[in-house]
């Protein structure tokens, strides 16, 4: 097993400040001009995901909406398509967050890939009623390439909570 497979690792308590560094790094990663290749995840997505799992009662549905008005002004995307699919996302990573917990990482990728499928679908739906074309279905792409770099990113947001792996003999923990 892996060094951050180790669920029996005891984590120190998450450091809010961090938690907006990886927002906003994740936002600007968006806003890059790469939104239209194929293949490129939605890292915003991708990160309100990861801190929905693992701090839900720290990062909700109301922030996700946010980071989503935010990422449809920077897009210059119909104003709220992404705030619906990140609001829908947190929803349904704060409600499977216990179980998302219990699997491996490649598990939780597995469990989190319909969410961000149904995350780009809503945004695919709205775009497709305001009038848009449906781009293909290469489109989603990048809901595959975000499940694959589940274990990844896991592994680089854990990293600030991680405890050292120097045993102290007089403290148990």
């Amino acid at each position: 097993m892996a060094y951050f497979e180790q669920p029996e690792r005891i984590l120190l308590r998450v450091n809010v400040s961090y938690m907006t560094l990886t927002v906003v790094l994740a936002l600007l990663f968006n806003l890059l001009p790469w939104h239209d290749l194929v293949g490129v995840p939605d890292m915003a997505a991708l990160v309100l995901a990861f801190w929905c799992v693992h701090q839900p009662r720290r990062m909700g549905i109301g922030i996700a909406w946010f980071v989503g008005l935010i990422m449809d002004a920077g897009n210059g995307a119909l104003l709220g398509q992404h705030a619906f699919a990140y609001a829908f996302l947190a929803f349904g990573a704060i409600t499977l967050h216990r179980r998302i917990l219990w699997f491996s990482l490649w598990q939780q990728a597995a469990h989190l890939l319909p969410l961000l499928l149904a995350s780009q679908a809503l945004m695919l739906g709205v775009r497709m009623i305001a009038g848009g074309a449906f781009p293909g279905p290469m489109y989603f792409a990048g809901s595959l390439t975000g499940a694959a770099l589940w274990p990844t990113v896991t592994f680089i947001l854990l990293l600030p909570q991680r405890r050292p792996e120097s045993v102290d003999e007089n403290r148990p923990l």
